[in-house]
């Protein structure tokens, strides 16, 4: 079903939150966007909303597989906007937002699928799940300018590390159970990076209830959402492996001509597998064996 702004996907979509687990895609530009849907189609969503620009073409089949809103990305809080516009309508739904070019991996996603780690993710008392944006890069630049190649991609194996989360109103001391972590490109080339965009956590699978808030920084203002484990043991968290920030250095004429290439001595060949990225300490199965 198509919606034709996001006013009218709020008044009359919310039977697309009916059934759980319900992906939110957002739209930047027109990049790897079907494979994006698709892909999440196969990891067990059972609902998919996109949120995009009027221009983007889609098969009919695959138009009529999912909820699709006229809603172009434009700035930073658009979909900070769209996102808590949906909280509203979807109390008790466990949601995931990306943007297009983005791939959510979680441990052992392979063999299982997201509402078996939802299930078990609800069982251990938890309401949301950290997920680490690990930036996705082409190998060869001068083949692939735009920075995407699904057949040629890399990542960074090393550069990950986590700074405690002052707390502004307990006199800046790190926040419990919650970290700043950051990496990847955004870390190699920080100088073309804002620095309020810089971290690579994002609270990307939630459980929606009502006054829950997203706030621009990807965190929400119910505190325990925002921590990696809970009190008496370590939690799963996921990873979003992420074209995003490659093409944002490739398109912006203030670092394009700075990066002849992303490779470097630590760059590995992304081999599209769990287990990868759990070697690489990028998530944590947890108690889930």
């Amino acid at each position: 079903m198509r919606y034709t702004s996001l006013a009218q996907f709020i008044d009359r979509g919310k039977a697309a939150f009916a059934k759980g687990p319900v992906a939110l895609i957002f739209v930047e530009d027109l990049v790897e966007v079907e494979s994006t849907i698709r892909y999440h189609q196969l990891t067990g969503f059972r609902g998919i909303v996109l949120f995009a620009p009027r221009e983007l073409d889609l098969t009919h089949s695959l138009e009529q597989e999912i909820h699709r809103v006229d809603y172009p990305v434009l700035h930073v809080g658009d979909v900070q906007k769209a996102v808590n516009a949906v909280i509203d309508i979807a109390e008790g739904t466990w949601l995931y937002y990306c943007y297009n070019a983005e791939y959510l991996f979680f441990p052992f996603c392979e063999t299982r699928n997201v509402n078996e780690l939802l299930v078990f993710h609800t069982e251990e008392r938890r309401s949301a799940m950290l997920a680490y944006v690990v930036d996705l890069y082409a190998g060869d630049l001068k083949r692939y300018p735009d920075a995407v190649s699904l057949d040629h991609a890399w990542l960074d194996k090393s550069g990950y590390y986590a700074l405690g989360r002052p707390d502004p109103e307990n006199n800046n001391y790190p926040k419990e159970r919650q970290l700043d972590f950051f990496g990847g490109l955004r870390w190699r080339f920080e100088e073309h990076v804002p620095k309020d965009r810089r971290k690579i956590d994002r609270i990307a699978l939630f459980k929606a209830r009502p006054d829950l808030v997203l706030r621009a920084d990807h965190t929400f203002n119910d505190e325990e959402y925002n921590t990696y484990a809970c009190p008496w043991h370590n939690n799963l968290t996921a990873a979003i492996v992420s074209f995003r920030t490659a093409k944002a250095l490739k398109s912006n004429a203030g670092s394009t001509f700075d990066i002849p290439t992303f490779k470097w001595h630590n760059s590995v060949p992304f081999d599209w597998t769990s287990q990868q990225l759990l070697d690489l300490g990028l998530m944590e199965p947890g108690q889930w064996f």
